[in-house]
């Protein structure tokens, strides 16, 4: 079993013959992803990288049987290639867009939840399976195959956080890249959620940033449900000043709870394995499940 993603998805690309689309399923298709085809309004008909394009989502869904959908869609269309991917029945989207305007996340989230759709993102670098699907901008090459789950609100520390779980000796399952923007489709807590909940994955990684609440949310459900699995923790931007933010979580207020030190204390108050920097993430998992890195 995995999470989300796995050899048997079937993926779309939207936003399929743009240079941004175009260079990420290249590499996706390179990895053994299931790209089944692409959206772009006016070529359908045409095939790019000898895979079928397609007019719309539900076109694309119901020639190719579909299931899960990746966004290289500008910002202003973004909101409406994720709702146009629910409404057609895709079950997981996975937005890479940045700079989706808030007010229209405000529309699109409420409109997934209500068709039964997953959302990951915007503004992330996607979902992988190692070994089976990458549906994001990732390096795979970085990403072992084991039994260790990574969620990240940073997409750089997601890579950072494989290698170092690597070293340890361990491997991934799969790694949610959730994205930091004020409006996301699916939080720390959820995703943490999806990986407790898969019999392949024996502990998890949960990487976060100054700003919001995320973090401190997940660790105290994690507690709450009784530490089913061990958790190692690192929250970036520990040198910031107070009340400072990072990127694109800047727009998030999470009060008095959202500088590092206190989510790295909310983190070891509920049970939580935290590293200190990101080398150390690798040798604190080991650590946490008793074998030698």
């Amino acid at each position: 079993m995995s999470v989300l993603v796995n050899k048997n998805s079937k993926v779309i690309v939207q936003g399929f013959t743009g240079s941004e689309g175009s260079f990420h399923a290249q590499q996706m298709i390179e990895y053994g992803t299931n790209v089944v085809g692409g959206v772009t309004p006016g070529k359908g008909g045409s095939t790019h990288l000898d895979k079928p394009v397609f007019n719309s989502v539900e076109e694309a869904v119901q020639k190719t049987g579909a299931d899960t959908s990746i966004i290289f869609v500008p910002p202003a269309f973004a909101a409406d290639a994720i709702m146009e991917a629910a409404d057609a029945g895709i079950k997981v989207i996975i937005a890479i867009t940045e700079g989706i305007p808030v007010a229209d996340m405000m529309k699109a989230k409420p409109y997934i939840v209500e068709r039964g759709a997953t959302l990951i993102g915007p503004n992330c670098p996607g979902v992988i399976t190692p070994g089976e699907a990458k549906v994001g901008i990732m390096p795979g090459f970085v990403f072992k195959k084991g039994r260790i789950g990574i969620v990240s609100k940073s997409g750089t520390l997601t890579y950072e956080a494989a290698d170092q779980v690597a070293k340890a000796g361990l491997g991934v399952s799969t790694a949610i890249g959730i994205g930091g923007d004020p409006i996301i489709g699916t939080s720390t807590k959820q995703a943490v959620q999806l990986l407790m909940e898969d019999p392949e994955t024996d502990a998890i990684v949960m990487i976060g940033e100054i700003g919001g609440n995320y973090e401190a949310e997940a660790a105290k459900w994690i507690r709450e449900t009784g530490n089913k699995k061990p958790v190692v923790g690192f929250i970036a931007g520990q040198t910031a000043p107070p009340g400072r933010r990072m990127g694109h979580a800047g727009a998030i207020i999470g009060g008095a709870d959202d500088t590092a030190a206190a989510k790295m204390r909310i983190m070891r108050e509920n049970g939580i394995h935290v590293a200190e920097s990101p080398a150390e993430i690798g040798a604190t998992m080991a650590k946490a499940l008793g074998v030698d890195a």
